[in-house]
């Protein structure tokens, strides 16, 4: 992959109708953002740190099974319903909307995901993979509810040493973190952490921005499900349409590492 930091700054707009649709299990649908599983486009496998990014819905009394994980970083933030969660090393929990769950697969886990017992509707989440800087390392779990910040830049994990005072659950990539961003209707976006790679999903209302800083920068709209993979400079200018906007927005300094 190219060097982000010595490129041309880009904006790469993926539409949600673009992604890869899937029904992993019986009940189960998920629209994939990179190659994932049986799905494999070797131009699309990942971005900065991120190995997946996939938009899940569960239907009531369904669900995955047991299955294994190692080495990834695995974040969820629920958009509606609940999902309960339990995996082999004893860690059980129910994410609801305005919490997110961090599972550090370290050396191996098996878990469990499924929609809560006694819903009477699907649970739909964003589920997001990020490649860890730290290999073999014990398993671990965090699950915590999100108070927003009333500047519209709420930080939701981070491996950063910049955030290790914060009550963010901690990554185990020394370079990244997410944030939860929202803005009222025809609100300008806070100002953004600044990365070599940003990834930006919107999970609610819509979203104007310009791909570039200043009059060169083409015009460009997002709806829900709608993502931008930005390089340096680029998603300039990002303003909430009437609605409001609420993104989830990766900061991430390197890309994958090999070796």
């Amino acid at each position: 992959m190219t060097d982000a930091a010595s490129s041309r700054p880009r904006a790469d707009h993926r539409r949600a109708a673009e992604r890869y649709a899937s029904a992993p299990e019986p009940g189960i649908s998920t629209l994939h953002a990179f190659s994932f599983s049986g799905h494999y486009d070797p131009k699309n496998t990942s971005f900065g740190a991120l190995l997946a990014v996939n938009e899940e819905s569960i239907a009531p009394g369904a669900g995955y099974a047991e299955h294994k994980h190692r080495d990834t970083e695995i974040v969820t933030w629920v958009l509606d319903g609940a999902l309960a969660h339990r995996d082999g090393h004893g860690h059980a929990g129910v994410v609801r909307p305005g919490m997110v769950q961090v599972q550090s697969a370290g050396s191996g886990i098996t878990h469990t995901e499924r929609n809560v017992g006694g819903a009477d509707g699907p649970v739909r989440f964003v589920q997001m993979w990020l490649q860890p800087d730290t290999f073999d390392a014990a398993p671990a779990y965090g699950l915590a509810r999100v108070t927003p910040s009333g500047a519209g830049l709420t930080l939701l994990a981070s491996g950063l040493a910049r955030d290790a005072a914060t009550d963010a659950p901690r990554l185990l990539r020394s370079d990244a973190a997410l944030w939860l961003v929202t803005a009222g209707p025809w609100e300008p976006l806070p100002e953004l952490p600044e990365a070599p790679y940003r990834y930006a999903h919107l999970t609610k209302g819509s979203l104007g921005y310009r791909t570039v800083p200043g009059p060169q920068g083409g015009g460009r709209t997002m709806a829900p499900g709608d993502s931008v993979r930005a390089t340096g400079t680029a998603f300039a200018d990002p303003t909430a349409g009437e609605d409001g906007a609420e993104l989830l927005l990766w900061e991430m300094h390197s890309p994958l590492r090999y070796g």
